[in-house]
């Protein structure tokens, strides 16, 4: 199977899905002309946006998979070019919305999954409803095929703990009952590639690991696997923190992901922190 696919803000997991797709079209939009360059030198027709003509590549595309962080009136894609998909959805076989697990809220810990209500406590977390709404929408009014991911806190290859745990900076931030799930950048790229294989227009996916666990034992074990002493713990009131940080631990949840594995077929590859961080510390020696 091959197409042309659309990947709109061609960043890291957007990258993890178009490794998995050998003989496609890959049309990337980015902000940046110096990385449209480095796209094109990888074989992605680079896209500058804003500010191109998405027209064209929309009316080429087969599938689209939109990763581009909406703004305080939903998503901007379809905000310029809403009516352009809209007139698309006849030839398009696929269409992805990369979203978050901050979309349902603070659970105190608790397990969430893809039925339950949506009750974001982050102004980052209701935009991000909002902008599933819009695709909602539209894909309601004109049968776009849409499925939606929400995506747990993504780690891969240059996104890990071991460089603030090797010079000295990391600090375990403790915080009784506190959870966060996440997935490893190739998981989301095998996820994406089953549901293009299988597509369920319609369905709604969580992306996450098996072992959701407190932010502190992810940097205990990279300490460990590192020979270096436990970096230091910091009680979270004590704690000195960016506001997008803070706001990470405003919110406390479980995210099961059954439905990737029953409905997908997909098995992860890293399916603990355990597993993603022994793959990284490799990948660094």
């Amino acid at each position: 199977m091959t197409g042309t696919l659309l990947s709109l803000g061609h960043g890291y997991s957007a990258a993890a899905l178009t490794r998995r797709l050998q003989g496609w079209t890959i049309i990337g939009t980015t902000r940046r002309a110096e990385k449209a360059d480095r796209l094109r030198r990888q074989g992605i027709e680079a896209v500058l946006w804003p500010g191109a003509d998405l027209n064209p590549a929309i009316a080429r595309a087969t599938h689209i998979l939109a990763s581009i962080a909406p703004g305080d009136d939903g998503d901007p894609v379809l905000a310029a070019y809403g009516n352009a998909i809209a007139e698309a959805a006849p030839h398009l076989q696929w269409v992805g919305y990369l979203s978050t697990t901050g979309v349902y809220g603070d659970h105190q810990g608790g397990w969430v999954d893809e039925t339950t209500p949506l009750t974001p406590g982050t102004k980052r977390g209701r935009i991000r409803v909002l902008a599933e709404s819009q695709w909602q929408e539209l894909s309601t009014s004109v049968d776009l095929p849409l499925h939606i991911f929400r995506l747990a806190g993504i780690y891969g290859p240059g996104r890990g703990p071991f460089e603030k745990v090797r010079n000295g900076t990391a600090r375990r931030i403790i915080r009784e009952n506190q959870y966060f799930s996440r997935i490893h950048v190739e998981d989301i790229g095998a996820v994406l590639a089953a549901s293009i294989a299988r597509p369920d227009p319609g369905a709604i996916y969580n992306l996450a690991d098996d072992d959701p666990s407190p932010p502190e034992d992810v940097l205990a074990e990279a300490a460990r696997l590192l020979g270096l002493p436990l970096p230091p713990e910091v009680p979270f009131d004590e704690a000195e923190m960016t506001p997008m940080a803070r706001s990470f631990y405003a919110e406390s949840k479980r995210v099961a992901n059954d439905r990737i594995k029953l409905d997908l077929g997909v098995t992860l590859a890293y399916p603990d922190y355990r597993a993603g961080l022994r793959a990284l510390l490799n990948d660094l020696d």
